[in-house]
């Protein structure tokens, strides 16, 4: 049925990670125990800091918004990933493409966003640590988690907009594992020329931006620290390190993937298996090893509910 933006498909088709069913039994069996392992982990480390007193600090605030919005990404494209492995045909309607690109746009920008909230939080406690709570007080916290928030939801409705004008009349063969702005531009029955570069504007250009401002901003918080006294330079680059590593996870494949003219490349379905799935899962917990606090404070926790 043929509705005002001519659209005519009315479903696409997976085409999946690999063409292989021995390989998809591996990649399902490792992404599950993965999944199941790691997911918990994340719930643990919010509920460690809302549940402790002790962890109240503007950081830890920011780490439990890291672990909700990985969390979040993560239900978007691994559950039905997971459901495809064991089908025999992969389709997923319409309006589901739309929705799981729009929610992976969303939560994935806001992402994006908090680490430059991150960074300027270690930024004010290092450089200015004497304006730190005043400048870092609760009603600036959560104005600058709306803020994260908002701009992706503004980020991903212009992803949106711009694909909902697009006619789709075949073919509807989407070669990935879930929908994402590449593929499905590529499927248009349309020049899409300016599209794309609008695309590649709007995720390209600002992850690019962005991952180079955030490597700048760390670079000067290193030598501001190398400039104060040994008394807790320690712990701060423990923390500016863990934060340049999660910089590095979020940004590359991102850049990889959005940066350049969509075509197609051999690496681009593994680079998006670990955007996607491995890398938002990982980011919490590679933060949580490395802070003292809230591994003790979740040592704690977890001895109170196992001897209770």
């Amino acid at each position: 049925m043929e509705t005002e933006n001519l659209t005519v498909v009315t479903e696409f088709i997976l085409l999946g990670l690999t063409q292989s069913q021995d390989a998809q039994l591996l990649v399902f069996v490792l992404v599950l125990i993965f999944y199941l392992i790691i997911l918990p982990g994340n719930f643990l480390i919010i509920f460690t800091i809302k549940s402790d007193p002790g962890l109240t600090a503007p950081l830890y605030f920011f780490l439990g918004n890291l672990a909700l919005l990985d969390a979040s990404y993560s239900f978007i494209v691994v559950p039905r990933m997971l459901v495809d492995f064991l089908s025999a045909k992969k389709i997923i309607s319409y309006r589901g493409c739309i929705t799981q690109l729009f929610f992976l746009h969303f939560l994935g920008a806001g992402e994006m966003f908090l680490l430059v909230v991150m960074a300027f939080d270690r930024y004010i406690a290092i450089c200015r640590p004497l304006h730190y709570s005043t400048i870092m007080n609760p009603r600036a916290c959560y104005a600058l988690s709306l803020v994260l928030w908002l701009g992706g939801f503004i980020h991903s409705i212009v992803q949106v907009a711009l694909i909902l004008h697009l006619p789709f009349c075949g073919p509807n063969q989407l070669d990935n594992f879930f929908c994402d702005v590449p593929q499905v531009i590529k499927l248009a029955c349309t020049d899409t020329f300016v599209v794309e570069l609008l695309m590649v504007s709007n995720s390209g250009l600002l992850s690019l931006l962005c991952f180079l401002g955030l490597l700048a901003s760390y670079a000067v918080i290193l030598c501001r620290i190398r400039e104060h006294s040994s008394e807790g330079k320690s712990k701060a680059i423990s923390t500016c390190t863990t934060h340049i590593i999660i910089i590095f996870l979020m940004f590359g494949p991102a850049i990889f993937i959005y940066t350049r003219p969509f075509q197609a490349f051999p690496a681009d379905k593994v680079v998006s298996l670990f955007h996607t799935v491995i890398f938002p899962l990982m980011n919490p917990v590679i933060y949580t090893l490395r802070n003292q606090e809230v591994k003790a404070s979740m040592r704690k926790l977890l001895s109170q509910h196992m001897f209770c």
